[in-house]
């Protein structure tokens, strides 16, 4: 929105705050297609929450993305022994964890195979959520993240339930809705050993206040999944969405892995293909190098129309991750300007999200946003309606 002329204080903050509520808008309604003008201001989804200033999906990692203006933190969702979600990158939790220097639980290191990988490692679904209590988060990746490290043994190993519980109360405290983007890891994976992941995310997120009416978006690298949650997630939570996020384009999709017609993601990526996609997600979330990709040096080239192709699906688009440090940014940018330029070239191709780990590094405008006004509760911060908003192709 430009300026032609001086604005008051008053009239600056308004300004943001419809800007931010037109952003949040974007995730909100359903049935929508989602050209660019539905997202003005794009969401800032905090990948693990700050994953490149605190330990990946702790409180503490959370608490700094909302301080920094996340409009979403995401949290992956793994079950216990006892069917508990936590967050955790993986079921595995070597690397997150101080398990290895428990003896206690030294027979418990096994091996067994996660959609088509082999891993010998400690797994949450052998630890009851009180074995799980006394563990502590470290920095999953020390030598890319040194100074993460000093706040190993800090933190302990959150629970879905207790992830809401603290965003609501910062929402409170912040005076704005804080949304949340759960993925649901390794369904079918936990399925065959008799977990029922799904269940247990309807049933908890119907038993909290906060989810039935925040931003929720649910995602998840599996089609079966999405299909059985869709209609069922949003007879909770109107306004929710689906995701279906898309790893490379010859990676395999876990559920059809197996199967008499094993895909890979590049098969959902074609137009009429996406547009399949729409009748069970209204997002899709490919990595940046599927909207840009890379040539052998790790260069840019051309990009491709995935989102345009998305678009016209009435698919959002949220590609991820940007991340700060040098080996994940394109060789354009290593050593130099950071992850901001690669953030503006994302938006250039009409993304409606960023992904990212540190949100200092990648916002592309300030993310300040003013108090609610006193007295307010959660119906007046809710994100604006479809029919407030404006025409589709309006800007």
């Amino acid at each position: 929105m430009n300026n032609t002329g001086p604005a008051s204080p008053l009239s600056a903050g308004s300004n943001i705050f419809l800007r931010a509520l037109s952003g949040m808008a974007a995730m909100s309604a359903r049935r929508v297609l989602a050209a660019p003008s539905l997202a003005p201001l794009p969401c800032i989804m905090a990948h693990h929450g700050s994953a490149a200033l605190r330990p990946e999906h702790t409180l503490a990692a959370y608490a700094r993305a909302i301080a920094d203006g996340a409009d979403h933190i995401e949290p992956d969702l793994v079950p216990t022994r006892d069917g508990v979600l936590v967050a955790r990158h993986e079921s595995q939790i070597t690397d997150t964890t101080d398990i290895a220097t428990c003896p206690e639980y030294a027979t418990r290191l096994r091996t067994q195979t996660i959609d088509g990988i082999t891993r010998t490692d400690w797994f949450t679904t052998d630890f009851t959520l009180t074995e799980l209590r006394p563990l502590c988060a470290h920095e999953r990746l020390p030598a890319i993240r040194p100074a993460n490290t000093r706040h190993d043994g800090h933190f302990d190993i959150p629970t879905f339930q207790g992830i809401i519980d603290f965003v609501a109360a910062e929402a409170a405290t912040c005076g704005r809705m804080i949304g949340l983007i759960p993925e649901i890891k390794n369904a079918t994976h936990f399925r065959l050993l008799g977990f029922t992941p799904k269940e247990t995310f309807l049933h908890t997120i119907a038993a909290h206040e906060y989810t039935r009416y925040c931003p929720l978006e649910v995602q998840s690298f599996e089609t079966t999944p999405l299909c059985r949650l869709h209609g069922r997630v949003q007879a909770i939570n109107p306004q929710a969405h689906l995701m279906l996020l898309m790893g490379e384009r010859a990676e395999h999709v876990p559920d059809t892995m197996g199967t008499a017609t094993p895909l890979a993601f590049g098969d959902f990526m074609p137009p009429d293909d996406l547009r399949r996609v729409r009748d069970y997600a209204d997002v899709i979330g490919p990595s940046n190098k599927d909207i840009i990709p890379r040539d052998a040096d790790g260069a840019w080239s051309t990009p491709t129309s995935l989102i345009d192709d998305a678009h016209r699906a009435g698919l959002l688009v949220q590609s991820y991750t940007f991340r700060p440090e040098n080996r994940f940014l394109p060789a354009q940018l290593r050593n130099t300007a950071g992850t901001m330029p690669e953030t503006r070239r994302d938006q250039s191709q009409k993304s409606d999200a960023i992904w990212t780990w540190v949100l200092t590094a990648s916002l592309p405008m300030p993310r300040q946003r003013p108090p609610c006004p006193a007295g307010s509760g959660p119906p007046a911060i809710r994100p604006v309606s479809q029919a407030a908003r404006a025409p589709a192709g309006s800007r």
